[in-house]
C-alpha cells in the first residue's frame, strides 16, 4: 500500500511538474518531441540548428532531475519503507519509475500532448507526428530501459546507508 501511493505521489509531481512548464514552453522541451517535429521548427527557425537530439540545458536539466531521483528514492526507500538491501531498494524504485514513465507515455504523451493544441508550433500544425503514439510508447521503452541502471544505482545507495 506504501508503494503505491508513492507511485501516486511521484505522477502527480511529475505532472506538476511537466504539464504547466511544457505548456508555458513548448520549445524547452522540444528534444523531447518527434525527430520531424523537430526538424520543421529547425527548418522555420523557431530553434537553433543542431545535430543532437537534446541541447546541453536540455540534458543538464534531465541529469539533474535523474540525481534528485536517486537521493529523493535513496531517502524515501530507506526511511519510510525500511528498504535495507540492494534487491529491495532496485524493486521499489523500479516499480516507482515505471508508474511514473508510463503514466507520462499513455495519459501526457499519448492523451495530452498528442491532443492538444498548446504544444503545437507555429508552421507545424499539420503534421501528423503530433499524433504519433507509436514514438511515445518507444520511447518509454526506451526510458524504461534506462531506469534499470538507474534504480540499481538507487538499490545500491539504500544498500550503503
Amino acid at each position: 500500500m506504501i508503494l503505491l501511493a508513492e507511485c501516486v505521489i511521484g505522477i502527480a509531481l511529475f505532472t506538476a511538474i511537466v504539464i504547466p512548464s511544457t505548456a508555458a514552453n513548448p520549445l524547452g522541451w522540444i528534444g523531447d518531441y518527434p525527430p520531424a517535429i523537430r526538424k520543421r521548427c529547425m527548418e522555420l527557425g523557431l530553434v537553433e540548428p543542431r545535430d543532437r537530439r537534446l541541447s546541453t540545458a536540455e540534458l543538464v536539466r534531465k541529469v539533474l532531475g535523474i540525481v534528485v531521483l536517486l537521493a529523493g528514492l535513496t531517502l524515501l526507500l530507506t526511511r519510510v519503507n525500511g528498504d535495507t538491501t540492494l534487491w529491495q531498494g532496485f524493486r521499489d524504485s523500479y516499480v516507482i519509475w515505471l508508474a511514473i514513465a508510463w503514466w507520462d507515455a499513455l495519459v501526457i504523451d499519448c492523451g495530452w500532448f498528442c491532443h492538444s493544441r498548446r504544444v503545437r508550433f507555429p508552421g507545424t500544425e499539420d503534421m501528423p507526428e503530433y499524433r504519433d503514439h507509436l514514438f511515445h510508447i518507444r520511447q518509454s521503452c526506451i526510458g524504461s530501459a534506462i531506469g534499470i541502471p538507474v534504480c540499481l544505482i538507487v538499490g545500491a545507495l539504500v544498500q550503503l546507508t
